[in-house]
C-alpha cells in the first residue's frame, strides 16, 4: 500500500472521530435556536476530511511501490521524517509556551523556529515574516473578533 493511502486512511479515522465528537457536542439551551451552531463548522470540516480521504483511497495510483517514484512505506527512511518530528515538537513547545509567555512572543518564536527547521537561513527575513504574521493575527482576533489573547507575559 502506498504511503499516501496510509496517510489518507489515518486522516479519515481522525476526521470520523472529530465529526463524532462534534456531533455529540452538548449545546447550551440558547444555542439550540441559532442558525449557525458551534458544532456546525467542525461537522462540515469532518465531512470534507472524510470525502477527501475517500477520493485519495479510491483513486487508482499509477505508481507501484517498487518503481522508485511516489511515496512508499518501504522508502520511509529516505523522507525527511526528522524535520517532520522537529516541527511536531515545535508545535508542542509552542502550545506549552502560549499561556506563560503570551501569544505574540510565542508565535514569533514558533514561526521563526519552524522556518529555521524547514531550511530558511535568512535571519532578517524570518524575523520580518514572523512579526508580520503574528501581530496582525493577534490584532484581528483580539480587537475585531473580541477574543482575548494574552499578548505579552506582563
Amino acid at each position: 500500500m502506498n504511503l499516501d493511502k496510509v496517510i489518507a486512511l489515518i486522516f479519515m479515522v481522525i476526521s470520523i472521530v472529530y465529526g463524532y465528537t462534534a456531533y455529540n457536542f452538548q449545546l447550551l439551551p440558547f444555542e439550540r435556536n441559532m442558525p449557525f451552531l458551534p458544532n456546525t463548522m467542525p461537522m462540515a470540516i469532518s465531512v470534507l476530511g472524510v470525502l477527501i480521504s475517500l477520493v485519495i483511497l479510491i483513486s487508482k495510483s499509477d505508481m507501484d511501490d517498487d518503481e522508485g517514484e511516489g511515496m512508499s512505506i518501504k522508502r520511509l527512511k529516505y523522507y525527511k521524517t526528522g524535520q517532520a518530528g522537529a516541527i511536531l515538537a515545535t508545535m508542542v513547545i509552542y502550545a506549552l509556551m502560549l499561556r506563560g509567555v503570551g501569544f505574540i512572543p510565542s508565535t514569533i518564536f514558533f514561526l521563526f523556529g519552524s522556518s529555521w527547521i524547514l531550511g530558511e537561513r535568512k535571519i532578517f527575513k524570518m524575523a520580518i515574516v514572523s512579526v508580520l504574521g503574528t501581530v496582525p493575527i493577534w490584532y484581528l482576533v483580539q480587537e475585531v473578533l473580541g477574543i482575548y489573547l494574552k499578548p505579552l507575559p506582563w
